[in-house]
């Protein structure tokens, strides 16, 4: 997940896990209000009550003083989860189950995480002259390094989120997805595993040869 200050942009990339072959990928990404979604991590049940509260307080917003809720407001009520939004520009809040939150410029949270954020941390310097292409695209490089060398990003386990000034918060899942992994090259580990599967077989010096 990267702010960009210079385009006003925020984008969320989130990887999607199923529990086996034929269950279907849990969504990651969820959508609050049209400028505030969430990217969650841990137990899904407990964040989609906390979203469904989110959602709550700002349909209460915009019903008492017709207007959108602040997400530094609303930040202030939650924790344990991951919010983005444009209030005064585009920002990035982590949320801690502490109660604690973080005005992030650029984060990765959940299970090998870490992976994603030396990543973002090595290329940080790059983002601030991006467009909106190039964000996504380092999202999912990122994103992309938190998984197994036999495994890439596809379409069904890849879900997109990106908001910003004067942009609606909008969610791109399944083959909306395509597009954005289209323009993505493939990984090195990938190449170097598929290098090692074609090599050709050396028969064992040690085994006595047939006549």
């Amino acid at each position: 997940m990267f702010r960009n200050q210079y385009d006003n942009d925020v984008t969320v990339w989130s990887p999607q896990r199923a529990q086996s072959e034929l269950a279907a990928h849990q969504k990651k990404i969820l959508h609050v209000d049209n400028h505030v979604g969430i990217s969650i991590a841990g137990l899904t049940a407990d964040a989609r009550l906390l979203c469904n509260f989110m959602r709550q307080e700002c349909l209460d917003s915009r019903f008492v003083f017709d207007r959108p809720l602040p997400t530094s407001r609303l930040v202030t009520l939650v924790g344990s989860i991951f919010s983005i939004s444009q209030d005064m520009g585009p920002h990035i809040f982590q949320t801690c189950p502490s109660a604690n939150y973080f005005d992030c410029k650029a984060m990765s949270i959940g299970a090998r995480s870490q992976s994603a954020r030396t990543y973002l941390e090595r290329h940080m310097d790059k983002f601030m002259d991006c467009n909106l292409n190039d964000l996504v695209q380092h999202g999912l490089r990122a994103l992309r390094e938190t998984l197994p060398a036999e495994q890439d990003l596809t379409t069904k386990n890849v879900s997109i989120g990106i908001v910003g000034k004067d942009m609606e918060f909008i969610i791109y899942d399944d083959n909306d997805v395509a597009p954005f992994l289209e323009g993505l090259e493939e990984r090195p580990q990938r190449k170097v595993v598929q290098a090692a599967d074609d090599a050709p077989a050396v028969p064992d010096p040690a085994e006595p040869m047939e006549h």
